[in-house]
């Protein structure tokens, strides 16, 4: 019970920060949640709670999704296909690994994530401020 309470503050927190941010914290925040619901597949997966385990892939899975479908290939050029080609391994890695209940294969793709979200956060003001006038 209480961490069905948690959990729903926690869900509306999300939707505030989602509906006050710009394209760039966005795209933080859901990096940050698809890696959160990784960890705790991966937990489940290791428990050996097989109950638990396809929630937390099926939401990693949709935000991957998500962030491959809306990539722009125009300005993005060669590391938009490349980051398109990595989403779609991540997506197969996620699909075998709920198959198989293999949490290696989700710590893979936890691993393949996070130097995405890191250089996503060393991205300057400027940086963004200047990709928006482009727009």
């Amino acid at each position: 019970m209480y961490q069905k309470g948690i959990n729903q503050y926690r869900q509306v927190g999300i939707k505030d920060q989602i509906a006050t941010a710009d394209p760039h914290g966005v795209t933080q925040i859901l990096m940050q949640t698809a890696l959160e619901n990784l960890a705790v597949a991966k937990g489940c997966i290791e428990r050996n709670d097989m109950a638990n385990k396809s929630k937390p892939i099926a939401k990693a899975t949709s935000i991957i999704t998500s962030l491959k479908d809306t990539l722009d290939h125009e300005r993005g050029g060669e590391i938009s296909l490349n980051l398109a080609d990595l989403y779609t391994y991540m997506l197969d890695v996620l699909s075998e690994a709920s198959v198989t209940n293999n949490a290696k294969q989700v710590e893979e793709v936890i691993e393949l994530l996070l130097p995405i979200k890191s250089a996503w956060d060393q991205i300057p003001e400027s940086a963004k401020q200047e990709a928006y006038k482009q727009k």
